[in-house]
């Protein structure tokens, strides 16, 4: 079973050369510690920073940049901040070749709940509503159930939903997964993890075909 960092670790290993990466709140922050050095990637945030490294190591934070989350980060050479609009017109005029986002639920046909809980004090929409809307390449971090041990990986999303019909792979503590017309089709297993484990903490339809194998990460 993998902790908030395997997860990022293993999504880390979807970021190719070149790519424009946008990280969500949360889980998709820490990716950004984990990308190969051999490769040039340029990680996004909406708030208007193009060019986020990992995070500062204590001490070392500088409160005046910070990521949409409001998270402290670093900056590598070259990184360029500009104001909301020129941030949003990247996000909406498609030039973000891969998006890493968080999610409270995800349904078999690809529809995301990440934004909102009825009841529950909310900061806002942020920026997810027109990620999902515009980027290709979504990518969910998650956890395969909620604290109550629920899966989040559902027939369909009982949250307000974020966007329909967008994710493409899901990345949990448990799994690797693709969304397809017919579900969810298992492509990996994390460490010591059994696909009678994954089979009984998803919801909805899995599709499971041959061996499964143990991620590597």
């Amino acid at each position: 079973m993998l902790d908030k960092n395997g997860i990022a670790r293993r999504i880390a290993q979807e970021v190719k050369d070149g790519y424009y990466v946008n990280l969500g709140i949360g889980i998709p922050t820490l990716v950004a510690n984990f990308v190969r050095e051999d490769i040039e990637v340029e990680f996004q945030s909406e708030n208007g920073v193009l060019g986020m490294g990992p995070f500062p190591f204590d001490g070392e934070e500088d409160a005046d940049i910070i990521n949409a989350g409001k998270q402290t980060i670093t900056t590598l050479p070259g990184a360029s901040f500009f104001d909301s609009a020129t941030s949003f017109g990247m996000i909406r005029g498609k030039h973000v070749h891969l998006t890493i986002l968080g999610a409270m639920e995800v349904a078999e046909n690809g529809d995301i709940a990440n934004w909102k809980i009825p009841g529950k004090m909310v900061k806002g929409m942020g920026g997810a509503m027109d990620l999902v809307a515009s980027a290709e390449n979504i990518i969910v971090a998650m956890m395969h159930t909620n604290k109550a041990g629920q899966s989040k990986l559902l027939k369909r999303c009982t949250l307000p939903l974020t966007g329909v019909g967008c994710v493409k792979k899901i990345v949990t503590n448990l799994a690797v997964l693709e969304v397809v017309p017919q579900g969810f089709k298992l492509l990996e297993r994390a460490p010591n993890v059994s696909v009678e484990e994954i089979q009984a903490a998803t919801e909805g339809h899995l599709i499971i075909q041959g061996d499964i194998p143990e991620m590597l990460n």
